[in-house]
């Protein structure tokens, strides 16, 4: 790159906190639709291709955020200032700086690769995404900050091969995935449940499950903000129109297994944007 890393620092740094006193005074409008707005219908069909829209809706992105990250036993910064980029479909790295701007982490990841790089410790470790308990306590607190930018980014969408029962829960539908297992008996497994709020259709609750069914873990997103002034796209088959470029601005998730909590909070998102190659970071 053609700045040093402690400048990137220093400026990612300076930005986070600049753009976080621009929006208070701003005083930017939140998606809070009251309780007067009629809900919607959906399909489990619509919601299913609505997950497809949203995800094809983003194809890069560059981001600032904050993150608390709280129990397990870290031996890390337990709260940093961050910058994450992003590529379809599958290229990603995040980048975590102290107060002073310092660099704390750096996780790149590419296909099923990653690379974590912690200056402060003078440890690298490289290997694949279904492997990353190897990282010891480190695996909890990046495979949910992983998770949280995956919904930020609709990449938690539909899988290959998954399917899907919709069940209207009061003011929410719910949208229960399963994955085929196959071998000698094909079966169903369930694996995330998707919580949408019936008046926007937003997905604002996902639990992920273990493979015994029980909760690994629990993921709210809130604070929901139209990324640019795209005009709203129908669902197929609907005249009412969705938004597909809205997003949560805080996500937090709880650990259904050793009681880590991490807590996301971006300011600044800029979806379709040009990403050089070096900005993305290298696995190897």
């Amino acid at each position: 790159m053609s700045s040093s890393p402690n400048r990137c620092a220093r400026f990612a740094w300076r930005s986070v906190h600049g753009i976080a006193v621009c929006l208070l005074l701003a005083g930017c409008a939140l998606l809070r639709p009251g309780p007067d707005v009629p809900l919607k219908q959906a399909t489990a069909e619509e919601l299913t291709a609505l997950l497809r829209q949203r995800e094809a809706a983003i194809q890069s992105m560059k981001g600032l955020f904050s993150a608390k990250v709280r129990g397990g036993g870290i031996p890390i910064a337990s709260r940093v200032e961050g910058t994450v980029y992003y590529r379809r479909p599958n290229a990603l790295r995040l980048r975590g700086f102290n107060p002073i701007g310092g660099e704390v982490f750096e996780f790149v990841q590419a296909e099923d690769l990653y690379k974590l790089r912690l200056p402060t410790m003078g440890r690298v470790l490289i290997g694949r995404e279904s492997e990353m308990e190897e990282m010891g306590k480190l695996a909890r607190p990046f495979q949910l900050s992983v998770w949280a930018v995956s919904g930020v980014l609709g990449t938690s969408s539909l899988g290959s091969g998954e399917t899907v029962r919709l069940v209207e829960d009061g003011d929410r539908y719910r949208l229960d995935v399963y994955a085929t297992l196959t071998g000698a008996v094909r079966e169903r497994m369930l694996v995330r449940r998707l919580w949408f709020d019936r008046r926007t259709l937003l997905v604002v609750q996902e639990d992920r499950l273990g493979g015994g069914g029980e909760v690994d873990a629990t993921i709210h997103y809130e604070d929901f903000r139209p990324l640019d002034n795209q005009a709203d796209r129908p669902l197929p088959g609907k005249s009412a129109s969705v938004p597909l470029l809205i997003r949560p601005f805080k996500i937090s998730l709880e650990d259904g297994r050793e009681q880590v909590s991490v807590q996301v909070v971006f300011h600044e998102m800029l979806p379709n944007q040009p990403i050089k190659h070096e900005e993305l970071g290298q696995v190897f």
